[in-house]
């Protein structure tokens, strides 16, 4: 990341206004986007636990289909975004790897909503992160990232992943912040239909 843009962010103090915190997790597949998504929408500097790739890995972690790929997330990446006077966002980017996936349930925990991040070079690789939302309950939408190559039109990725009509899906391009914040507004647009939803019940 550009050593300006970061030094600019590492002081963004978080507003006065601020009234209401709400915690969102990013999740997919390894390499589908989720540290470049969290890095380019945060307005802080963000935590992030990437590692560079090692001989140890091989074999452990498929990475069939993430050409020049070279770091990878051991943790977690923390980011802040604030979407208007009084709502802040928390963002967590959950790991890729199968290996790792033992800490999505902690990091679940807490969590009013999540992205579910997809490349759909490798649709098969989103499954689990859905199934794991939908055994906790947790509202999410998904996002297609438009990589090079990527061709399926949205229908076919709703059909793909047997995605119920009302689960928002849009494109995306993660390394743009006006695009990784349109998914963020996406997903608060939607926990809020969802409140709204229980409360006239």
């Amino acid at each position: 990341m550009d050593s300006t843009i970061s030094d600019q962010q590492s002081r963004v103090p978080l507003r006065s206004t601020a009234t209401e915190g709400l915690k969102i997790v990013v999740v997919g597949g390894f390499g589908v986007g989720k540290t470049t998504l969290v890095r380019s929408v945060s307005e802080i500097r963000p935590l992030s636990t990437e590692e560079i790739m090692t001989q140890a890995g091989a074999g452990v972690d498929d990475n069939s289909g993430a050409t020049g790929k070279y770091t990878t997330t051991v943790a977690f990446d923390f980011g802040r975004i604030s979407l208007d006077e009084e709502l802040v966002l928390y963002l967590f980017g959950a790991p890729g790897q199968e290996r790792f996936w033992f800490l999505w349930d902690r990091l679940f925990a807490g969590t009013l909503g999540a992205v579910v991040l997809v490349d759909t070079r490798r649709i098969e690789d989103s499954w689990y992160a859905i199934d794991r939302l939908e055994h906790h309950g947790t509202p999410f939408i998904v996002a297609r990232n438009n990589f090079p190559g990527s061709t399926r039109d949205l229908a076919a990725v709703r059909e793909a992943l047997s995605l119920a009509d009302d689960v928002p899906l849009i494109d995306c391009d993660a390394r743009d912040r006006n695009s990784a914040k349109r998914v963020l507004i996406t997903l608060v647009n939607r926990l809020y239909a969802l409140t709204s939803a229980r409360e006239t019940l």
